[in-house]
């Protein structure tokens, strides 16, 4: 197949599990492109994303993996025929990639989890919050940049509140509930959609009380997206370049018990909703 025009975080991950396999399978890629009638720079263009595979050629590099998994070989081959070209298309030249790639995880994802500990999580924000995140974070950020940027941080909620909805649970910190980000109404208005989203069962909202004593996960900050099967999981959490979109199973697994134990000094659903009622009140 044709190079792909645009590098997506779909893609990628299709390439990089591809060549996970023939790692494990200790097969160099000239050999695995020898299987396909091609050469290896073709090979590194399908494991890189650049290019698209078929999924013919995905049974076969399976087969020739000696892999057996069946419900991972289907999963392989689902993201290969996928041609959905989502909301966050419309994005592109316009936001930087990494939006356009979150936007896109968010949407496959089977369900979501999240911690946060500074600010409220893009997928419960009000406008007027993520305009106020925005602006700060870059000064001087001209309208024509930044409306596209709340635009797209609106639209993401999609995948929680569509009518075949992603499963989302985030533990957020008192913390973030408390900083005015903007002023008071504003404050008010975003901790009254985090309501609204727990009324609607878009969301399982815990909150990390500031009074937990043993907490030292300040750097907790984290989002976990599961795939159709486990070995596609995928990580993301910020990095000095910018967000890190993580694969590999060691990490997802320090990922998922980071998650079980930033929830172990969260508040059940029921308080976490009463502390938060109480915060709206406090403002």
């Amino acid at each position: 197949m044709p190079p792909k025009r645009h590098l997506t975080a779909r893609r990628v991950r299709l390439g990089a599990e591809l060549r996970k396999l023939r790692e494990a399978a200790g097969m160099k890629a000239r050999e695995a492109a020898a299987l396909l009638g091609a050469d290896s720079v073709q090979m590194s263009q399908i494991e890189s994303g650049v290019a698209g595979v078929s999924p013919e050629r995905v049974r076969r590099l399976a087969a020739h993996y000696a892999c057996t998994d069946e419900a991972l070989i289907e999963a392989l081959v689902g993201m290969a025929i996928d041609r959905t070209r989502g909301w966050w298309e419309d994005y592109r030249g316009v936001l930087p990639p990494v939006f356009l790639n979150t936007a896109e995880v968010e949407h496959h994802a089977t369900f979501l989890r999240e911690v946060v500990i500074t600010h409220v999580p893009g997928l419960l924000q009000t406008a007027d919050y993520a305009r106020a995140v925005y602006s700060f974070m870059v000064p001087g950020l001209p309208e024509s940049e930044l409306n596209p940027r709340v635009e797209h941080r609106m639209k993401r909620r999609a995948a929680i509140e569509s009518d075949n909805p992603t499963p989302y649970e985030t533990l957020i910190h008192e913390f973030a509930l408390r900083i005015r980000v903007s002023d008071r109404s504003v404050a008010r208005a975003q901790l009254r959609q985090i309501l609204d989203q727990i009324e609607r069962g878009h969301a399982t909202v815990r909150i990390i009380p500031t009074d937990q004593d043993g907490f030292a996960g300040a750097g907790a900050s984290m989002m976990y997206a599961g795939g159709p099967v486990p070995q596609l999981d995928t990580g993301l959490r910020d990095a000095p370049t910018g967000t890190a979109f993580i694969d590999a199973e060691p990490q997802l697994k320090l990922l998922r018990t980071l998650f079980h134990r930033v929830e172990k000094a969260a508040l059940n659903p029921t308080a976490s909703r009463d502390l938060i009622h109480r915060v709206t009140k406090e403002l």
